[in-house]
Parts: C-alpha cells; sequence; structure tokens
C-alpha cells in the first residue's frame, strides 16, 4: 500500500478545502527518475527545473570538454535518482511555500482509494469546524460539576467535604 500526503489549500471554505486538496505520493518516482527537468516542470517547480537542467548542462559539458565521461554520466545519474527520490519532497516543500498545509497523511492501494479514505476522514472535522463558528453558545448551560463522593478516600482516611 502506498503511503499520500494530504496538502489543503491556503485559503477557502471547509468544502472548497476538501475539494481542492492535493496527495502526494511518497516514494520513488519512475518518470522523475527518468526524465527530471520535465517531471519538474509538469509539477511547476520552475526553480528546481531549472536547477536540474543548468546541473544536466554543466555535467554534459564536463563529459565533452574535460573527456570525463564516465564521471559526467555517472553524476548525471546521480541527478535523476535524487530527483526520482526525493522528488515528492520538493513538491510538498514548493506547496508549503506556497501556503498550502498538510492536513494529514492516508493510506491506500491507488489514488482513489486514498482519495476516498481522505474524504471519508476529512468531512466529519470539516462540518464540526464549519458549524461550531455559527453555534449559539449564549444558552448553553455549564456542565454539572460532579457528585462530591462521600466516604473514605483511598479507603485508608476519611477526608471531610467542604459544606
Amino acid at each position: 500500500m502506498a503511503i499520500y500526503v494530504v496538502m489543503e489549500p491556503p485559503l477557502g471554505s471547509a468544502r472548497s478545502a476538501t475539494e481542492r486538496a492535493v496527495l502526494v505520493r511518497d516514494g520513488f518516482s519512475l518518470l522523475a527518475f527518468l526524465v527530471p527537468p520535465l517531471w519538474l516542470l509538469w509539477h511547476r517547480l520552475w526553480i528546481e527545473a531549472a536547477l536540474t537542467f543548468a546541473i544536466a548542462l554543466a555535467l554534459t559539458a564536463l563529459a565533452e570538454v574535460a573527456g570525463f565521461g564516465v564521471t559526467g554520466s555517472l553524476l548525471s545519474f546521480l541527478v535523476s535518482l535524487y530527483v526520482g527520490l526525493e522528488g515528492s519532497a520538493l513538491r510538498l516543500a514548493a506547496l508549503r511555500r506556497r501556503g498550502w498545509r498538510e492536513w494529514g497523511v492516508v493510506e491506500g492501494r491507488n489514488m482513489g482509494e486514498a482519495e476516498i479514505r481522505y474524504l471519508t476522514e476529512a468531512e466529519p472535522a470539516e462540518v464540526e469546524k464549519a458549524v461550531l463558528p455559527f453555534a449559539d453558545t449564549s444558552r448553553q448551560q455549564p456542565p454539572a460539576t460532579p457528585a462530591r463522593q462521600q466516604g473514605p478516600a483511598l479507603g485508608l482516611f476519611h477526608y471531610p467535604g467542604k459544606a
């Protein structure tokens, strides 16, 4: 089962937050490993994509000009491996920078199952948050105080109650 991190948008009502939430799969991304700059651009990680592209160009130039063919290829492989392993963390960091808040983590066999689990877990809490600000608390009675226990405390001594 895969683990998904649920990120909710910064502003809006509770209903729109659950509808616009983004689920980010935690784990290795094969597509991010194969084509790192394109994967980063697809997920709107502009700075990370530009850095990855610049590093790829620099490593290609190093391999061609300086004669470090194997070393340049190995370093390029390591950059791709890094993006494949840490791509989801880069997405989460970008969402946090944009003001999105982390709701929690859900588990599912696929994205659809994870979305269903998120919606079933998020709905009652979101409805409570939406209802509480509008509740009329002026007519509510304070909770009743528990009755004072008569008899010995802890079975050894009798502590006199205040009258």
